[in-house]
């Protein structure tokens, strides 16, 4: 089969598009012929995370398609289901963190960007019915990283004031797409006019420019920030915060460090949580809140899985505003 995968040296030098030996089915696992896959922050990532001194690994996280082979054990899947894929592998159930040993579908097990996918057949999910492929395949990796952080962690509720830095990604535009339709009042942020643009059609109350002064603009009036913009905004998301909020962080695109006036947060006594990624749990309520509010993902542009390098490049030079999807055997 056809597949994407890196190698040898670091970054996109080490990647390539070629055939690789198909993968055989264990007693608990399916295999689905995959129909299309969603490329993350992740995927640039393992670029470098992922060592010359290991086997080839097939990249990519999200993917969604057609079970043909199912293993001895499984029940309640059939060959012809049509599925989607939760990327967290050894997370069922909902839980203060992560267990021991939880790992993430494309690294360091084989990923999406193929022909076929063998998985564990607990991580495959009925394909919501109001999707096209291309939407079922991207949006499970942010989706559930969005879900965690403004359900499990965040708590939002109904007529709730939250900001989301930096929308524009995936994680980002889920967020603003659940907390919307959760009945929250969303605040937005970006450098980009017609990212800023967007969110407002997506239900934002206001788009801030990245450059404003946000703490003049909507300062100490926010119950809840969403931050993974990280050291370049962080505590600008603090000086929005009203007293007694909380900040959910799942990420740190702009440096791990921050420098923090502590007298300042604990006599604000606000909250600051981290998040990252969910339990299957949490997936599956993420597919029925998103099946029962009809919410697709927002799709950027959609690339053959030959023209991998492309989409890797938009990526990385932020262009993106939503998802990038692969199609798959078409």
């Amino acid at each position: 089969m056809k597949a994407v995968i890196h190698k040898g040296e670091a970054g996109l030098n080490g990647t390539g598009y070629q055939d690789v030996n198909d993968f055989t089915v264990g007693d608990k696992e399916v295999k689905v012929e995959l129909k299309a896959a969603g490329l993350n922050h992740r995927d640039l990532f393992i670029l470098h995370r992922h060592q010359s001194t290991e086997p080839a690994l097939v990249l990519g996280s999200d993917g969604a398609g057609v079970v043909v082979e199912i293993g001895a054990e499984v029940t309640g899947i059939k060959v012809g289901d049509e599925v989607v894929i939760n990327p967290g592998l050894g997370w069922e159930k909902n839980s203060d963190a992560p267990p021991e040993g939880f790992e993430i579908v494309g690294f360091p097990y084989h990923g999406t960007f193929a022909d076929h996918i063998v998985i564990p057949a607990i991580n495959a999910f009925p394909k919501p019915p109001h999707m096209s492929w291309e939407e079922a395949g991207v949006f499970s990796l942010a989706g559930l990283t969005a879900y965690r952080a403004l359900f499990t962690r965040g708590q939002v509720k109904s007529g709730m004031k939250v900001f989301i830095p930096g929308i524009g990604g995936g994680v980002a535009t889920s967020l603003l797409q659940f907390a919307v339709a959760a009945g929250a009042e969303v605040y937005v942020s970006s450098r980009s006019e017609e990212k800023r643009e967007k969110a407002l059609s997506l239900g934002a109350k206001e788009a801030l420019d990245s450059g404003a002064d946000w703490q003049g603009e909507i300062g100490g009036k926010m119950d809840l920030v969403i931050e993974s913009v990280g050291a370049a905004t962080f505590n600008q998301s603090l000086a929005v915060l009203r007293k007694g909020g909380t900040l959910v962080i799942f990420g740190s695109s702009t440096g791990d460090e921050v420098t923090v006036n502590l007298r300042q947060f604990f006599y604000a006594q606000q909250n600051i949580l981290g998040s990252t990624m969910g339990s299957a749990e949490e997936y599956k309520e993420m597919i029925t809140f998103m099946n029962d509010h009809k919410i697709k993902p927002v799709m950027d542009q959609v690339y053959q899985l030959a023209d991998y390098q492309k989409a890797f490049a938009r990526l990385e030079q932020a262009k993106q505003l939503g998802k990038i999807v692969f199609q798959i055997g078409k």
